[in-house]
């Protein structure tokens, strides 16, 4: 096993019985392992409803799965009070879909950047380690002072990647992160993204429901399906050669999807 690796083994979820009904547990995942190394991405695709989103939370040390674990390198992350991870919080950084709601509206861009560096107590010049995480994320220095509200939604897109940069974590966990973009701006995006894994050797996990997306972009594809994943491996075998039948729907109903001419090394 990859010592840098964050892993999630026999990862299982229940929502609590309803209190006020007379049902079970609701179970959301069952038995999940997946495995994210430094340097790689992995595509989550699944229709709405599959448990992405849950599974997603548990990698973040959000949710606590009913059974299973989630390592990072040899250290359990479930293991200790939510106070210890810390650590942890630094190294797993989340990219939302929707960075207007992550954002405040109240805050400059480098009042965005320096809060998570003050809550991390993240050591080092913050101001230094902001301009760093702005011009990885090609954001100019002029716009630092600026709020939310008077950027585009591109360039809040890349102050949401700035924020999760700037406490320089190992893994970005990013949940369509180009879902709400126009096309030139997608791919742009998706550009720093594979730019991020591939010149800089960050993991990635990308959930996304654009399998042209996974394409271009993952090194590997894993398909959930009502809380199981149901097929995975590398991205070019899944897409081209689908065995499970919810990985041959969602191929089926990308009817365009064509493998781009450039895939990450071992994809196919």
């Amino acid at each position: 096993m990859d010592p840098g690796a964050l892993t999630a083994d026999g990862i299982s979820f229940a929502y609590p019985a309803h209190r006020f009904r007379n049902s079970g547990p609701t179970n959301t995942l069952h038995n999940i392992s997946l495995s994210l190394s430094p340097g790689t991405s992995t595509a989550l695709v699944g229709n709405s409803g599959s448990g992405k989103s849950t599974l997603v939370r548990i990698l973040l040390a959000l949710e606590k799965p009913t059974s299973g674990t989630v390592t990072f390198g040899s250290r359990d992350v479930q293991s200790g009070p939510v106070r210890s991870l810390r650590w942890y919080r630094q190294s797993v950084q989340y990219i939302p879909q929707n960075p207007a709601g992550s954002l405040d509206p109240r805050m400059t861009v480098s009042q965005l950047l320096k809060e998570p560096l003050r809550q991390l107590r993240v050591d080092g010049n913050h101001q230094a380690l902001v301009a760093e995480a702005l011009d990885r994320v090609e954001v100019p220095a002029g716009l630092t002072e600026r709020r939310p509200g008077e950027l585009s939604g591109g360039q809040n897109q890349r102050v949401a990647i700035a924020r999760a940069l700037v406490v320089q974590p190992t893994f970005l966990l990013a949940d369509e992160p180009v879902s709400g973009l126009d096309l030139p701006l997608r791919d742009t995006v998706l550009s720093l993204l594979d730019s991020l894994v591939q010149g800089e050797g960050l993991g990635l996990l990308l959930v996304t429901h654009d399998l042209g997306t996974a394409a271009r972009m993952c090194h590997t594809t894993a398909v959930l399906s009502a809380g199981r994943i149901v097929e995975q491996g590398p991205t070019g075998q899944v897409l081209e050669n689908p065995a499970s039948p919810a990985a041959i729907a969602l191929v089926q109903a990308s009817a365009s999807l064509q493998l781009p001419s450039h895939v990450p090394a071992g994809a196919l």
